[in-house]
């Protein structure tokens, strides 16, 4: 990793964020949204499992009270970070992220950035790097800022006025919060009445920072100066 000023401190919170090098598309479709989603669950391990190929080979259904079916009890995971939210979109994305274990975030990161570029390389008959240089992160400071972000990073292709079937995001749970998801909404649901007033004022909140967005960036939006956005 390349020398940042940002400390990552476990129980807070952060927005990560990067995008393709020059620019560039790197979620084509949707094998690519899913394959990244998966390295984002198969990665956030505190324990190392090699490729997700590999990793694959060693999962066993468990049978109950954690036993496997070969009698050996299976290892409940610990995570590197919780997620509260993200957003793929087709050339960067957005990560909004609780960090748990000491170094969680920088090694979750480490591991879905050669992961999955060695997977797109593969796939694309290509090598060489596919991020523009080491992820970017802002750290979230008080409940206002992490409000406003989890808008910012769950309606993110609406900000930018990306067409849906172009973008993957946490929207979907948050608006469903029953849905099977890979994010911890509660801290964001928690302060409103229900889901609809949230989904409501979030709508409302995408028209403000489409309006005062350049206003906004010493909030959350310090990611302008690198060219992401």
């Amino acid at each position: 990793m390349s020398s940042r000023k940002i400390i990552f401190l476990e129980d807070e919170y952060y927005h990560i964020f990067n995008r393709g090098v020059d620019k560039r598309i790197i979620f084509q479709d949707q094998k690519d949204f899913n394959r990244f989603l998966l390295s984002m669950i198969e990665f956030n391990s505190v324990d190392t499992i090699g490729s997700i190929f590999e990793n694959s080979f060693r999962k066993r259904k468990p049978l109950g009270n954690g036993v496997s079916k070969y009698g050996k009890k299976t290892k409940e995971i610990e995570p590197l970070v919780e997620y509260i939210a993200f957003c793929l979109n087709p050339n960067h994305f957005h990560l909004i992220v609780r960090q748990i274990s000491e170094k969680g975030i920088e090694k979750l990161m480490h591991r879905l950035g050669l992961g999955y570029t060695k997977y797109f390389n593969e796939r694309n008959k290509r090598s060489g790097a596919l991020f523009q240089g080491p992820f970017k992160a802002v750290h979230i400071e008080n409940n206002e800022q992490l409000l406003y972000l989890s808008v910012y990073v769950n309606l993110n292709n609406r900000v930018h006025k990306i067409a849906d079937k172009r973008c993957v995001s946490s929207w979907p749970e948050y608006r469903n919060n029953r849905a099977k998801g890979i994010c911890n909404k509660g801290i964001i649901l928690s302060q409103f009445k229900n889901k609809d007033k949230y989904e409501k004022e979030s709508e409302e909140l995408v028209r403000d920072i489409q309006e005062k967005r350049e206003d906004m960036k010493s909030m959350f939006l310090e990611e302008l100066g690198n060219g992401v956005s």
